[in-house]
């Protein structure tokens, strides 16, 4: 994160040297507080003014999306359209992805411009739990929900699953949570029981429930109480 006198002379074009005088002057405002320290670290979200005008005032931006199949987890694709070609708001284009979903797969995604909320949700000691609906081809059993908790062994990459948890909703249904998020992982899991999945759809993240209201291909902007449930300890 920056400093406070590199931020200024770089945006004003002077010297660091000068944005001292314009701190003793009191010129200079930090989130709505007159800086008095050229050395104070600022990061993209403060909002930092000279003389009344901005000289930096982004919005941090925090979306759920309920993702359709056949629309890629992506900002920019040649070939599909991506989750940012579904938003209509104008500042789309500063969003990043907070956990991927498959090609095919649908349900909730996340969207932000705040690199450091979406890295520390992503974090495998975040033990963030991703909750999926899963169709399966053929039919479950409770061996393969003592199997999920006690992990799966991925010979490939010779390691072994963090515990899942598989529920039961129906012969050929089940809901799966997961703390961690290899790839296609669920598909695998199953595919060591020889049981093809047909669809995933992911309806939590944490304590974020996907909003039922969002049709597929429809967002909304988290609201301070779903943010709160979210925030990394």
């Amino acid at each position: 994160m920056p400093r406070l006198d590199r931020h200024l002379s770089e945006h004003l074009k002077i010297k660091r040297s000068d944005v001292r005088l314009l701190l003793a002057q009191g010129r200079v405002q930090v989130d709505g507080k007159t800086a008095t320290d050229i050395n104070q670290i600022i990061n993209r979200f403060s909002v930092v003014s000279c003389d009344r005008k901005a000289t930096q005032s982004n919005i941090p931006r925090y979306l759920m999306l309920n993702k359709p199949a056949g629309v890629v987890s992506a900002t920019i694709d040649k070939k599909h359209r991506t989750v940012i070609d579904l938003l209509e708001q104008s500042w789309r284009d500063q969003l990043h992805i907070v956990g991927r979903l498959d090609f095919n797969s649908t349900g909730l995604i996340l969207l932000t411009n705040d690199g450091r909320w979406s890295r520390q949700l992503s974090l495998p000691e975040s033990k963030l739990i991703k909750r999926y609906r899963v169709q399966g081809e053929k039919p479950l059993f409770q061996c393969h929900t003592d199997a999920f908790r006690d992990g799966l062994y991925f010979e490939y990459e010779g390691i072994t699953t963090q515990p899942a948890e598989l529920i039961l909703r129906g012969e050929y249904e089940a809901d799966v949570a997961l703390t961690e998020g290899r790839y296609h992982q669920i598909k695998r899991m199953f595919g060591q029981f020889d049981n093809k999945v047909l669809s995933i759809h992911r309806f939590a993240v944490g304590s974020l429930v996907l909003d039922t209201a969002l049709a597929e291909g429809q967002s909304r902007v988290l609201s301070g109480a779903e943010l709160a449930s979210l925030r990394p300890t």
